[in-house]
Formats: structure tokens, sequence, C-alpha cells
């Protein structure tokens, strides 16, 4: 048990995919912009990342493997996701159509999102088994809607603050990113 909640800390915390790894930093700057619209896509995120996992886990290990086809697993893995961001998409379209239209572009991106399929594929490369996996892939979304969430408040912040013109919109942004990042490197070296 102690195992499972190193793993989840760590997927949120230090190996977070936004601010330590860098993945999925198109979505983190495009829709942190509004809390509710960073907590939608974080959840959103974080149900596919559960969803990829639990289905390309036992593709890999029990169609793949066995089969000689390891390198298929990109394809397969990314033809996975593609179904349930799909699946999200057609949900929130029906459920939820503020937030579908507040996520905008931004929510078939998740398809291509590289921290969705980073997720799935170090699953693998880490050699976790079943629940580990899924431990990581909630601990992994729950640290990108972290990151989100963190920064949507920085960047509500930002629009109070009296910045230099040369800094204003996108330089600003960036380095309000890298300080976030920056302060989650606190963690590193909590978890080993």
């Amino acid at each position: 048990m102690k195992d499972l909640f190193v793993i989840l800390l760590a997927a949120m915390l230090t190996d977070n995919f936004v601010l330590s790894k860098f993945m999925g930093i198109c979505p983190f700057l495009g829709v942190s912009k509004k809390l509710d619209s960073a907590t939608g896509m974080g959840i959103a995120v974080t149900f596919v990342m559960i969803c990829a996992t639990a289905v390309t886990y036992p593709i890999h290990h029990g169609i793949l493997v066995p089969n000689g086809l390891e390198y298929f697993d990109t394809v397969v893995f990314i033809l996975v996701i593609a179904l349930f961001v799909q699946l999200v998409e057609t949900m929130l379209k029906k459920c939820i159509p503020s937030l579908y239209s507040s996520l905008g572009v931004y929510l078939p991106l998740i398809t291509t999102n590289c921290a969705v399929l980073g997720v799935t594929v170090l699953n693998i490369d880490n050699n976790y088994s079943f629940i580990q996996a899924i431990v990581n892939s909630v601990g992994a979304g729950l640290g990108f809607m972290l990151a989100l969430v963190i920064f949507s408040g920085v960047r509500k912040k930002m629009e109070y603050a009296d910045i230099p013109k040369a800094f204003k919109g996108v330089p600003a942004t960036l380095i309000a990113a890298s300080i976030v990042s920056v302060s989650f490197m606190g963690f590193s070296g909590l978890f080993s």
C-alpha cells in the first residue's frame, strides 16, 4: 500500500508531466486562463489517462508482447487514446456544452497530448503492475490538473500585475510558467 501511495504522490509532484517532464504544455498554456476550463481539462485528461492505461496495459501484455509486436505500442496506444478522447468530447458536448465550447480546440488535442501517451508508455517502461499503472495514471492526471489549476491562479494574478510592456502576453506567461515549474523542483528528492 505504501508503494502505491509513493507512486501516486511522485506522479503528482516530483514527476509532474507538465512541470517536471514538460509534456502537455499546449493545453497548459492554452486552457489555464480560467479556473473552470482548467479544472474541466484536468478532469478530462485524468479520465483519458486512466481509461487509456486500463485498456493499453492488457493489450500490451496480453496481445502485443506474446506475439512479438511491441513495436506497435505507439500506434495502438494513440488509437486507444483517440477513442477515449472522442468519448469525452461527445459526453461534454451533450452534457456540459459550456465547458465543451470553453475548451475549444484543446479538447480534441488530448489525442496528441504527449502527457497522455507518455503515461501509458512510461507505465510499460517502468514495469509497473496493472494496479501500479492505474495509480500512476491517476497521479499523473491529478498532477496535470494541479498544474493547470495553480497556473490559472497565477495567470489571474498576472492580469492585475504591472508588467512592463515588453513582457506582456506570451513572455510573461512563459516566465510565470517557469517559476511555477521551479517551485515544483522543491519536491525533488522527496520520493526515491
